[in-house]
């Protein structure tokens, strides 16, 4: 009878991850912490190796979308290999930064959170003064360092995540009142918006709203003054686009563009992004085989990645970005959920926050490479070219892996 007890105490020990030696010493189940603790992991490995391939995946397509750029005037001093290595170099640093941001817990985060907002917007005003904002077709979004250039409307969606949480977290007895909870955080995000507007990047604008709004819903704000400020957003975004000449023939073209003044003129980049996706059908044309960015499709390397995937790797291809897209906003919600279980408002916040910032900038990436949206000036988070891009976008699921690691280590009964 002893020797059963014993093998029933084996089995238990082997499911909850534990030898059955210290159990044995009493010679009964022990229901205590140690019996409790599990095989979980130290950190979220699957999120890691998404993020990894991801990366990795965005950066053969973007040599692969970039190698025959040097053949037209204006990349003529460049190598065919430039942006493949240039891209190579962002996600290594990307990655370094990213080793030392996790060892900084979300303590230190929430404390640094109105300091890293208000050095952001003074970013987005240099931006803007004349010498020193660097011009790119008619848009002024970067601060050049010589060897790389900074675009602050990045960090801000990082940031504007990370200020919204800390002060719902603050001001959560208030939230319900408009003026004391409400008004406060419209008015930074409208003078947020103000500057993009300026630039201009109203793709950045509308991502940063989004993520300001979500954080704000999911911390309990009244519902009438939500659906008020969202139909208020509404119809700021349709002024911008009614007084802006440029932008309602973007519109137009977007409806229509088929039509040969359309497909030769602002719709120039929809047509042919459709084209590659056509051409790519089920599996693709074969990896490097694309034709459409051979001075076809512009910005083939940046915006519009998505569709150089498509004309490749085909329906296939494309599907597999999508879900692992789709992975990785469920996850953070998932990680968001588990750190408000256990009392971490803020860092649920801030997960749930950071899911809404990639999943919203994936989905318009996509809309617009697929035609489903106007075109807009946004890469696909994580694998179009561009340093600001990927080091931010690290950053920000590196914190949402540390507030991930802080929950694993409550919930194995330790302390933060």
């Amino acid at each position: 009878m002893k020797l059963a007890s014993f093998s029933i105490i084996d089995k238990l020990g082997a499911l909850f991850g534990k030898s059955s030696d210290k159990v044995k010493a009493s010679g009964r189940v022990v229901l205590g912490a140690d019996m409790q603790r599990t095989k979980m992991m130290e950190y979220d490995q699957p999120l890691v190796w998404i993020v990894l391939l991801l990366m990795l995946f965005g950066m053969v397509m973007v040599y692969s979308a970039s190698v025959a750029l040097p053949d037209s005037p204006k990349y003529a001093n460049y190598k065919t290999w430039h942006f493949l290595i240039r891209q190579a170099l962002f996600i290594c640093v990307a990655l370094i930064v990213s080793l030392f941001a996790f060892r900084i817990d979300m303590k230190t985060w929430q404390k640094w959170a109105p300091y890293l907002f208000v050095i952001t917007l003074f970013l987005l005003l240099l931006v803007l003064v004349p010498g020193v904002g660097k011009g790119v077709n008619g848009a002024r979004r970067w601060l050049s360092f010589k060897v790389f250039n900074l675009q602050p409307s990045e960090l801000m969606k990082l940031f504007v995540v990370i200020y919204a949480a800390d002060y719902t977290v603050r001001k959560q007895e208030v939230m319900h009142k408009l003026t004391k909870g409400f008004l406060p955080m419209t008015a930074a995000v409208g003078f947020v918006g103000l500057l993009l507007l300026l630039e201009p990047d109203l793709g950045a604008f509308g991502v940063i709203v989004c993520i300001a709004m979500g954080i704000l819903f999911l911390g309990g704000i009244n519902g009438v003054w939500f659906g008020g400020i969202g139909a208020t957003l509404v119809g700021i975004f349709t002024m911008v686009i009614v007084l802006s000449p440029w932008r309602r023939e973007r519109i137009f073209a977007y409806l229509n563009p088929w039509e040969e003044n359309n497909a030769l003129g602002k719709a120039y980049q929809l047509s042919h992004s459709l084209i590659a996706f056509g051409r790519g059908e089920l599996f693709g044309v074969g990896l490097g085989r694309s034709v459409e960015k051979l001075h076809y499709l512009p910005e083939a390397h940046t915006d519009f990645l998505l569709a150089v995937i498509g004309e490749e790797l085909g329906f296939v291809g494309v599907l597999v970005v999508v879900l692992a897209f789709y992975w990785i906003v469920k996850r953070a919600f998932e990680i968001g959920r588990q750190a408000i279980a256990l009392d971490l408002t803020f860092a649920g916040l801030v997960a749930k926050g950071i899911g809404i910032w990639i999943g919203v900038q994936a989905f318009i990436n996509m809309g617009v490479n697929l035609g489903l949206l106007p075109t807009k000036g946004l890469t696909l988070p994580l694998m179009s070219y561009g340093g600001s891009g990927v080091l931010i976008n690290c950053l920000g699921l590196v914190i949402l892996l540390r507030i991930d690691y802080e929950n694993r280590v409550l919930m194995r009964g330790g302390r933060l």
